[in-house]
Order: structure tokens, then sequence, then C-alpha cells
């Protein structure tokens, strides 16, 4: 029976615009945006925020940098990255955030293709952009977050908003939702990346659909730890603190998540799920290392998922409150997204007292196409399409399995100059996300894998590769996997994988037996490990060969791993 979903008020906003100028009206003495990473740490309220985004856009006018001006981004995250997007955003130009993990070449080929006559960006690209400026000849401004002016052409940032004048909230330009407003280049596992057009009308509407089923309050503080430059960040960890009034506190490094958690006192940690496995994984080992078994955590648990049931919401966070205070102690909800959340790993935490959800989405829907719900969700599924968006499986199997297709106001505008691509996208109205999954009876979306990704037998059967990948990540001897098919000597695709073992397991099962790690000790554990996977697998889908690997695969920023790059190895 499908449950009643309860979606909250929320306020209609059409732009990023309407956002920062709502924002600074309702919020603002309170706290925006904060740096850890700087001393002394660099923090804003609403109103300083507002402040100086007009004083920032009006400095761009002065520049003679016309609306609708293309200008880059190019930094590491910021409290410099999300004033210049924000004024952007406001002053009618259009963004393009550039991944600071590419290479220079690949730098290079966005900030030509997404014809950018302006990028501003940190110290660390100084010598880079110097050394390349005689190909860069559309650029024709150069705006360093860090050091002072030195030419014409390079000016500071600082310097800029220092000597400008600003303008009254009241004369910002007025902006049209509907034009186009960031073109995001997608990292693409496949290699093949694509400048993505999204409106700020586009931004809006996935803004309101996420807190109409999720609700953001304004004394949440979210700690910001993915690339900005990905809309998954820069839309869910950013624009929608800032739309509902909440603090955003950006982290030092992905090494320093837990002591972040700790000074910022976050409430809201968005992240991918191979963060959240290792946080679980840590919370597990510290509970093996105190001797607490099954036998005493198991009750622990059981009681207070009754006491929960009667009423007593905090009681989980009380009885395990020395594993929540190492994780600052105030985190309500963790977010994962980018990939699909193993289920042991969301049920673990929950039972632990840290709420849970994951979604799913894409840079062409601004991202967020479907989110679990806090009162209805299932740890197994991407979640229910978000408020405003409508969702369609085409062509479904015997399996009910098809092309997830959407539509809805967060859907981009297509392709930037790449008209092939962006109507190979549209059936018409329906966006064509390029990812197989199914609708439950209670209308979840689960996914199944990618079409591109998909490995057909010679007798039609299809294989998800990311489906196995799950299951393998399950084992605590996996760090990471790759499953593909490979043809055998009757040119069938048969099942096989390649493996990262997890170092620090295997160290820990050498230290427990008190033996040596060797190559054998690994393929031994690794093939029994893979068994276990076999034994819930039909026999089409069943591992029938691995490999080894000594080095982690190479991933984008939202660690995926980069599929095409991997040189498939048959054996082991």
């Amino acid at each position: 029976m499908k449950q009643q979903v309860l979606f909250n008020n929320v306020p209609e906003i059409r732009s990023v615009q309407d956002v920062i100028l709502r924002s600074a009206r309702i919020y603002g003495h309170k706290l925006a945006l904060e740096d850890l990473k700087e001393t002394p740490i660099p923090r804003l309220t609403y109103l300083e925020l507002l402040s100086q985004v007009t004083k920032f856009g009006t400095a761009l006018r002065e520049l003679g940098l016309p609306e609708r001006s293309h200008i880059a981004i190019l930094s590491e995250n910021r409290v410099q990255w999300s004033l210049s997007y924000l004024t952007l955003m406001c002053f009618n130009y259009v963004v393009v955030p550039v991944d600071r993990a590419l290479g220079i070449n690949d730098i290079l080929n966005i900030l030509h293709e997404s014809d950018a006559v302006a990028v501003i960006y940190s110290d660390a690209f100084q010598p880079i952009l110097e050394e390349r400026r005689m190909s860069l000849k559309k650029l024709k401004c150069y705006i360093n977050m860090d050091r002072p002016s030195s030419t014409d052409e390079v000016y500071s940032m600082t310097e800029l908003m220092e000597q400008s004048r600003g303008c009254r909230p009241d004369d910002l330009p007025r902006v049209n939702p509907e034009e186009l407003a960031e073109i995001i280049f997608t990292s693409g596992s496949l290699g093949r990346a694509k400048g993505v057009m999204l409106s700020q009308r586009n931004l809006a509407a996935d803004l309101m659909g996420m807190v109409r089923m999720c609700m953001i309050y304004p004394q949440d503080r979210f700690l910001s730890v993915l690339p900005l430059h990905h809309t998954y960040e820069c839309t869910c960890g950013m624009l929608c603190p800032l739309y509902t009034g909440a603090s955003t506190h950006y982290a030092k490094s992905l090494k320093t998540v837990v002591d972040d958690l700790q000074a910022s006192r976050a409430t809201m940690l968005l992240s991918v799920p191979l963060m959240y496995d290792k946080m679980f994984k840590r919370i597990y080992k510290s509970i093996q290392e105190k001797r607490l078994t099954s036998i005493v955590i198991g009750p622990l648990i059981k009681g207070t998922n009754f006491m929960e049931r009667i009423g007593w919401k905090s009681c989980k966070k009380q009885v395990f409150k020395e594993i929540h205070e190492r994780f600052g102690g105030h985190i309500r909800l963790f977010i994962a997204g980018g990939a699909a959340a193993d289920p042991v790993t969301a049920r673990g935490l929950r039972e632990f007292g840290f709420g849970f959800l994951q979604g799913y989405g894409l840079t062409e829907t601004a991202p967020i196409l479907a989110l679990n719900h806090p009162e209805n969700f299932k740890d197994d599924a991407a979640g229910l399409p978000l408020p405003g968006v409508t969702l369609k499986i085409h062509a479904p199997n015997n399996e009910g399995v098809g092309e997830v297709w959407a539509k809805g106001a967060n859907v981009m505008i297509g392709y930037y100059k790449n008209e092939k691509a962006t109507s190979e996208a549209f059936e018409g109205e329906w966006f064509r996300t390029g990812d197989l999954g199914f609708r439950d009876e209670d209308g979840f979306l689960h996914i199944s894998g990618r079409m591109k990704n998909v490995i057909i037998s010679r007798r039609g059967e299809n294989v998800y590769p990311e489906e196995i990948e799950d299951l393998l990540h399950r084992s605590p001897y996996v760090l990471e996997s790759m499953v593909y098919g490979e043809p055998d000597e009757k040119h069938d695709e048969i099942i096989a994988a390649q493996i990262v073992p997890d170092a620090e397991a295997f160290i820990e099962l050498a230290e427990t037996r008190g033996i040596q790690i060797t190559d054998d000790l690994m393929k031994e554990v690794i093939a029994a490990e893979v068994a276990k996977v076999n034994k819930e697998l039909p026999g089409y889908k069943q591992i029938r060969m691995f490999h080894l690997r000594d080095n982690e695969f190479e991933k984008t920023t939202t660690q995926k791993v980069k599929r095409y790059l991997v040189k498939k190895v048959p054996g082991g």
C-alpha cells in the first residue's frame, strides 16, 4: 500500500537572484558562508554576501564586460568561488564552472569551447594561464582571487571590490530565468565531455523540489566537501542552504572531514556513497576494537528502535553519543548522491541514529530527479520523483527495466553548440537519461545501471555491471571493482571483474592470523568473496573470472570510475 507523502510548503523563486535577494532580506546578519581552510577564517553574513555581490558585479561592468558574457570560474572550494558564481548569476552573466582537477589541456579546451571572455581564478592557476595566454585568444580579462593586479588585463578580485561603489539591490539587472545561465562540462565516466546548458529556472525548480521533499532549516549547517563545479554540490550544497537561510562551511580537504565536522558543528553533509562506506566501516571497526559484539550492540539497537517508535526521538543520539561526537555531535542528516548507496551502510548509519537519504539525478537535470523522503524511504531505491518532476520507464523488458525518461522545469536547455547530442537526448518533451531502471509498486525509482555499460549475452540476457559491483563492495576486502563482459571461445560474453583489494582489511587479517600477506592469500580471500556474491546471482550474472589490481581506478571528481580508461584484463 502506498504511503501518503507530505510535501513541505516552500517560498516561490524563479532565479538564483531571487534566492540572494530574499535571503538577505530575511536572514540579514545570519552567517551564510565560512571557509575553514583560511586563517583568519573568512565569514560572510547574508547582508555582507549581497553587498559583496553588488560590488563585484558593478566592478565587472566597469571592466567593460557586458551582460550575457561567458565567464569561467577556476578554483578550489572557497568563499570567493561562491561569491563569483552568485555575482555572475545576479548580474546576468553566463557562468562556466571549470573542474580544477582536470589536466591543463582539458582546462584550456573548456575555456576555449565555452567561449569564455573572462576567467576568475585562484592563484594556483596563475602559472598555467600565464604560460598559455597566447593560445587563449578569446579571453580578454583575467581576475585573480589572491594576488594584486599586475597588468591591464590581469586584475585583483580584492582590489576590484575595494574600488567598486556597488549598487542598490533594486538596481540589479533584470534576469530572464529562461535564458542560458550556466554551461557545465560533464566529467564523463565514458570520456566524452559535453557542455550542459542550464537556466536559472532549472536551478530554481530543482531547489524548490528538493526542499519540498526534505526540509532544511535556518539553523542547519552544511559542510561542503565535494567540488563546487559539479551541480550536486553547487545546487544541493551551496544554493540549497542559501535558499533556506542555513550556512555553508567549506572543508579543508577530504582528509580532514571528521575534524571539519567538529569545527563547523555541521548538521548536514552531502557526499558520495564511498565516503559513507568508509565512515560506517570506521564505526564498526571501533566497536570491534572495544569488543562490543553483536550480542551487545544488537539488543541496544532493538531497544533504541522501540524507544523511537514510542516517541523518544533523540534516544539513539544519547545511547550512541560517543559515535556521534566523533562526527561533531550535531549531524542530523547524511545525503548521498552521485552513485547508488549501499543499503547496508544506509541502514547501519540509521541504526546508530544518523539520518540518511539518497537521491538520483544528472547534471542535465540541475541535478536531482528523485529523492527519498525522510518519512518514506527505501534504502535500495533512488527515491521518489521530486515534486514537479515526471518520470517514466521507456520500453521496459520482462523485468520492468527500461530507460528512465524525465520531464520537468529542471531539465536542461540542451548541450552547448551540439545540436546533434541535444536532439539525441530528447524524445519530444522527454529527456532520455541513458540510465536503466524500474519503478516498484510504491512508485520508488530503482536504477539498474547505464545503458552503455549493460552486458548482453548471446541469449539476450541483460547484465548490469553496477548491480554486481554493489554486491562486491559489501565485502570488507574489496575496495573497488569494475565488472565487464569478456568474450569466451564461443564468442559469448562472460562476466569478468577487476578488483582492488582493501589493503587495511588485509593487514588486519594478517595480524589476526599471524601470517604474511601474499598474492596467493589475497586471491584466496577474494575468490571466497566472489563466490559469496555469485550465490546471490543467477547463473548468467555470475562472475566467471577476476583479476586483482595493484592501483585504484582513475576516477572523475565525483568518484565515478573512468571506465573507458580501464584496460580489460581477462582471468586471474
